[in-house]
């Protein structure tokens, strides 16, 4: 008599989930090999990754300092080493994502399955929190976002299954993710704080303990190594000294201030609620306003507390500084909502239909494509997707016709060599548009100012335009 125990049932069961995610992490990455370096990630990937691929990983000082944001340069390292071995190519590069895409998607299954047991559920969960329009888009982009989502939720799972290796782990590699990835450690540490007090109801004293306080500090050495080198070596972290991207905490008076931290609370509010978001936003409050005094309160706190402080200090900062923040800043927040309405639509009869809606919500939040004057998150949802393509055929065009680069004038993220983008050798540039030179490349998926915008409008006619669904290149030549 064959008796199959507990423990192979298990293993086989693991072993068909390692499959699917390795096949599923396999079609993503395929389907995602035309999609150029895009948004900022052509200073992280390509103005700091090809000085590190020609002078040595490991050489950090030579990253020029036009090119040096202040942020550890850990992918364009690691992209240096990938371009060493096989080749520097946009095919190669997105193959270098495969590992971080693979476990990010496994570690959102584990922090998904500590809220939800049965498996069909955990699967419909899972679903729902992936489908975020934002996520989908840097799971298809090559950038850190995936690399830091990857770390910052093996720390949270390191808190939720009580692994204290897991947290330290993903914390220290968090931290030299980006300066980005250090305040979301922060986050981490909040969680575990409030977790503790809030969730398994433990004393304030019994959480600083030496093996606590321990575990923090070697999470934070990594981090802490870094800030001392660029300190010696370069001087400053944050304040780019050329001020390439301008300064952030600048303010001509007290009133400007308030008033960009008034615009910055209008901004937040509406990347939060972005893309379809508003949708499942709106249905976990009205769910807890409506059904509070029913709901047992103790299986959603980790949830709660995760939407709460994962981001917290990015928020704080992103408010008071005048630099624009992304969609992509607060995507743990994003993941942790959507996992949170899926635990809140069985306090519902029809809660197939909830999820359904919830989830349609999500998936035509790729659709959405504002005006022109409108700007948008280009790298925060699928709706940039057709652009690649345009964009291959507005170069080709321009070569055909013996229109030269460096008189097309264009936007960010277009204002740069080929190479940075396409990652294929091609040094020719396109200059920054300034209004004198001949020609302009202009797409809607660059976010102009009105002045520009007017001014394009006023001096050039378009000569030929591509279009696919709701996105356009556009040629244009200064009118005589």
């Amino acid at each position: 008599m064959c008796v199959i125990s507990t423990s192979d049932i298990e293993e086989k069961m693991n072993y068909k989930k390692l499959t699917i995610f390795i096949l599923l992490s396999v079609v993503i990455v395929l389907s995602s090999l035309e999609f150029g370096v895009f948004w900022d990630s052509v200073l992280f990937v390509s103005k700091m990754g090809i000085p590190l691929f020609e002078n040595g990983f490991y050489n950090w000082q030579s990253i020029p300092l036009e090119s040096d944001p202040g942020h550890p340069p850990f992918l364009a390292s690691y992209m240096a080493v990938g371009w060493s071995i096989f080749g520097k190519s946009l095919a190669v590069s997105h193959w270098m994502m495969l590992p971080f895409i693979f476990g990010l998607l496994w570690q959102l299954l584990a922090f998904v399955s500590f809220f939800v047991k049965e498996k069909i559920a955990q699967i419909a969960a899972f679903v729902l929190v992936v489908a975020d329009p934002t996520l989908l888009s840097q799971l298809v982009l090559v950038n850190f976002e995936v690399l830091q989502l990857f770390f910052f939720f093996v720390a949270i799972n390191g808190i939720l299954y009580n692994k204290s290796w897991l947290k330290v782990l993903g914390l220290a590699l968090l931290g030299l993710v980006s300066l980005r990835g250090m305040m979301l450690c922060a986050g981490v540490f909040l969680i575990d704080f409030f977790i503790h007090l809030y969730y398994y109801r433990k004393s304030l004293k019994s959480f600083f303990t030496i093996q606590m306080v321990l575990e923090y500090s070697f999470a934070s050495l990594p981090a802490a190594i870094y800030i001392v080198w660029r300190l010696m070596v370069k001087g400053w972290i944050i304040s780019n000294p050329l001020q390439l991207w301008g300064s952030a905490w600048e303010y001509d008076s007290v009133a400007d201030f308030f008033k960009n931290f008034a615009r910055n609370i209008v901004v937040l509010g509406h990347q939060i609620t972005d893309f379809g978001r508003v949708i499942p936003v709106l249905f976990v409050i009205s769910t807890l306003f409506v059904k509070r005094k029913s709901l047992q309160w103790k299986p959603f706190l980790p949830v709660v507390i995760t939407i709460l402080f994962s981001t917290s200090v990015i928020m704080i900062v992103s408010l008071l500084i005048n630099n624009t923040m992304g969609h992509r800043y607060f995507i743990p927040v994003y993941l942790a909502v959507n996992l949170l309405a899926f635990m809140l639509i069985h306090q519902f009869k029809q809660y197939k239909l909830v999820y359904a809606g919830l989830l349609c919500a999500l998936l035509f939040g790729n659709f959405i494509v504002y005006p022109d004057k409108f700007s948008q998150g280009w790298d925060s949802s699928l709706a940039h997707v057709p652009y690649w393509g345009l964009r291959r055929d507005a170069i080709k065009y321009l070569d055909e016709n013996e229109i030269p680069i460096a008189e097309t004038a264009t936007f960010f993220p277009n204002s740069t060599t080929i190479d940075n983008v396409e990652l294929n050798g091609d040094l020719r540039s396109f200059p920054y548009f300034t209004g004198e030179q001949p020609y302009v490349l202009y797409s809607n998926v660059y976010n102009l100012t009105d002045e520009e915008f007017d001014l394009i409008n006023k001096k050039y006619r378009i000569i030929k335009t591509f279009n696919k669904y709701n996105i356009r290149v556009e040629l244009m030549k200064m009118r005589d």
